[in-house]
């Protein structure tokens, strides 16, 4: 993980060891809070997290499936998000209102779809699809008629849950929300329960849904265009260069049944990692795994992403025009959030664009080269190398080629004369007070300790990192800096608009 997301999440371990009054020292930090944590670590391997913490009467709950769009078949991306949506639609215990009728329904349903998707793709002539189609959506249709709609989320809201939510990234998806602690064994029925039984009920509705996100998100704006078009360049063989929602043509063919192939490949219990953070005892909180979750079964390790990004051998552009705010990105690629030298990536981030003092504040917003210019120091992930961004968009009247070389001139400053030692003092400084500031309940705890131990092994790394952004050093960042803005190593994005001269 990039420091930058880990050091977001360790926010929230330092505003609870504000709280508790233990002293801020990494060693001192992990040996105060060790105690308040335990693992439960299932034979079917689960990994389940615990957190003690009594001030108020409330758990929250974090599911780290370690699953995202980075792993997704050829043909079937978006299939990742899609449980982002199906997650909530309920299992063969709720939710419908005759679990054997709607089951042989949406059997039969599946039938009509793959038929219409087959003839679709066989070309069948225009009344034939219109026929299957029809008779598609009839069966969609009847199968509704059977379930209860939106079951699991009425059963928690009237159970006082907060924050019920999920995301899908390229690396990750997650499920979270929060209970009164004394409905404890509510949510362990339900959340394993949704693993063990689920039901895909309204698959093909959701579909429509997640392909409406995706023309509101990316095909109906520039900057989701552009943010599109530049992965796919910047990546030609790594499956970062895909988009998490989906291509549009892929998202109209994937069925039901590819989806619950994948939710069985990679939603095995020894491919989850849970957090549990408040009011909870671990005694019971162990009780209640073993008889719920210990259900689930193990599966066979997901496949591995084997792909990797061939080193970039030139720069390589994309340019859209539109009638929109010109826009600027420089993505160049860089190591994983799991490479030593993360931490340098995040006091170069924090040197370039954090504040008013930032490099790209100072030589672009005030002299009002740019509306905005900032930097982003991982995107789309960080569990595989993954992209460096120098993103701007120009002023009026300020071209769109002065911009990029005004961009490339703040990186280039870096590299040939480094940053002063006030500077990275300061970053170090605003690292940690952005911890502070940070992330201060429990649901962003649990967060943060689900992922580091799903991603490291080891949730205790999480404390282990604040060594490294200490010892990071101004010779590091103009080092990294140096490897890193190299013009062979980026992939420049732009849009300019319509009708204008090609410098604007």
């Amino acid at each position: 993980m990039t420091l930058s997301s880990s050091f977001h999440r360790v926010a929230v371990l330092f505003v609870a060891v504000a709280i508790w009054g233990i002293p801020l020292q990494a060693q001192s930090l992990l040996d105060s809070f060790e105690p308040s944590v335990t693992e439960i670590n299932l034979d079917n391997g689960l990994t389940i997290l615990v957190v003690e913490r009594h001030e108020a009467p409330v758990v929250s709950f974090f599911t780290y499936a370690d699953v995202g769009s980075v792993n997704e078949p050829s043909g079937q991306t978006g299939i990742a998000h899609m449980f982002e949506h199906m997650a909530f639609k309920g299992t063969t215990s709720l939710g419908s209102a005759d679990i054997e009728a709607e089951l042989a329904a949406l059997a039969v349903e599946e039938e009509a779809y793959l038929a219409y998707r087959a003839a679709r793709l066989d070309e069948a002539s225009d009344s034939e699809l219109s026929r299957l189609e029809a008779a598609f959506r009839a069966r969609v249709d009847s199968s509704k008629a059977l379930l209860e709609e939106a079951a699991f989320d009425k059963l928690v809201s009237r159970n006082g849950a907060v924050g019920l939510n999920a995301f899908t990234s390229a690396d990750q998806t997650g499920y979270m929300y929060s209970l009164p602690s004394n409905k404890l064994e509510l949510w362990f029925a339900l959340e394993s329960d949704r693993f063990l039984n689920p039901v895909l009920r309204e698959y093909y509705i959701e579909r429509d849904v997640v392909m409406e996100e995706r023309r509101m998100r990316t095909e109906s704006s520039p900057q989701g265009r552009l943010i599109e078009e530049m992965l796919t360049t910047a990546f030609k063989a790594h499956p970062y260069g895909q988009p998490t929602v989906g291509h549009m043509s892929d998202l109209e063919s994937i069925s039901r049944t590819e989806a619950e192939a994948f939710f069985d490949r990679y939603y095995g219990a020894n491919n989850l990692t849970i957090a549990l953070v408040g009011d909870v005892d671990p005694v019971e909180a162990r009780r209640m795994a073993e008889q719920y979750f210990g259900r689930l079964p193990q599966k066979p390790e997901p496949p591995q992403v084997v792909t990797r990004e061939p080193e970039q051998l030139g720069e390589r552009r994309v340019t859209l025009v539109e009638q929109s705010q010109p826009l600027f990105i420089a993505a160049y690629h860089r190591p994983s959030g799991l490479h030593a030298d993360d931490a340098v990536f995040t006091v170069l981030d924090d040197v370039l664009s954090t504040g008013r003092t930032s490099r790209m504040y100072r030589e672009l917003i005030e002299t009002e080269q740019a509306l905005f210019a900032t930097s982003i120091p991982a995107y789309p992930g960080d569990k595989y190398p993954t992209l460096f961004l120098l993103y701007a968009a120009p002023n009026q009247g300020v071209s769109a080629d002065s911009l990029e070389q005004a961009v490339y001139s703040v990186a280039a400053e870096i590299v040939e004369n480094g940053i002063t030692q006030e500077e990275l003092d300061r970053a170090k400084t605003r690292v940690r007070a952005n911890f502070i500031a940070g992330l201060t309940s429990n649901s962003g705890i649990a967060g943060a300790l689900a992922e580091e131990q799903a991603l490291t092994g080891d949730w205790r790394n999480l404390f282990r990192e604040l060594d490294s952004i200490n010892q990071v050093t101004a010779a590091d960042v103009q080092r990294v800096a140096e490897e890193t803005f190299r013009p062979e190593n980026r992939t420049v994005a732009q849009i300019r608009n319509a009708g204008a001269h090609a410098g604007s």
